[in-house]
């Protein structure tokens, strides 16, 4: 018979710590014990217990801080990490922009649908997408803000669709397009026109209006139509480009995916 592996000491010090983390015990920023207090705790040797913390930096869950203030500060798992490792997969399998851009016209609109169909839309929907519809108008005129505001509008779109997996895994996707996108942008000479602009904030003043009315297949429509030309304009602008991991790192999102 084949023998079962038994879970090192390391590993089980590391699995009882890592419940603490995503339990919520343990909080972004907080400072894990001293050693001392965590061999007293577990009562394992100090080898066993710097290769817990080793497994636990591994897997982002803290990051060790040396010196006279070091110690081991603790990490939620996020989006951004998560958009980072994906992002990371993504440009070891040379998957391109288009490949991204892609899966979003179709998993996107189902978020836009899923909005539309939330009975708590006006509380918990229409008053962020309002927001973000508002800081377009605003900023308008301010080229170097355009492309920024106008995602953070899909990306409200995705984290307001009441379903966590899809808010984690879409919200991923949308962060990596966001960077590319944000990416093209900025290093093309020739800024976006301000024809494209309005047509943009139109398409998405439309797809708020269906939300709000609950009307889930035209959300879902709209939705489908503003990222086929949104890709096309991005696309025809940066078709040389290639999905970057450090663009992820580079820029800086909302917090809506956490």
């Amino acid at each position: 018979m084949q023998k079962i592996r038994q879970p090192r000491v390391a590993e089980i010090v590391a699995s009882r710590l890592r419940d603490d983390i995503l339990s919520g015990r343990l909080k972004e920023g907080d400072v894990l014990p001293t050693q001392e207090s965590l061999f007293s705790e577990f009562g394992v040797s100090p080898p066993a217990l710097r290769e817990a913390i080793h497994i636990l930096e591994t897997d982002g869950l803290i990051s060790v801080r040396r010196g006279n203030v070091g110690g081991a500060v603790v990490h939620l798992p996020s989006a951004e990490r998560t958009a980072h490792m994906i992002s990371m997969v993504l440009q070891a399998r040379a998957a391109t922009p288009a490949d991204v851009s892609g899966a979003l016209m179709h998993l996107e609109p189902i978020c836009a649908g899923m909005c539309a169909a939330r009975e708590d839309r006006m509380a918990e929907v229409v008053p962020v997408l309002e927001a973000e519809i508002t800081r377009q108008e605003e900023q308008f005129d301010d080229e170097s803000r355009y492309v920024s505001n106008a995602r953070r509008f899909h990306e409200a779109i995705v984290s307001r669709c009441g379903n966590e997996p899809m808010i984690l895994l879409i919200g991923s996707l949308e962060l990596i397009w966001s960077a590319h996108e944000s990416s093209v942008w900025a290093d093309d000479g020739d800024p976006m026109s301000h024809k494209t602009m309005r047509a943009a904030l139109r398409d998405h003043q439309r797809l708020l209006d269906a939300i709000r009315d609950g009307n889930a297949p035209r959300a879902v429509k709209l939705a489908q139509e503003h990222l086929a030309a949104a890709r096309r304009n991005t696309l025809a602008v940066g078709a040389d480009k290639t999905i970057e991991a450090k663009l992820i790192s580079n820029t800086n999102h909302q917090e809506s995916f956490r």
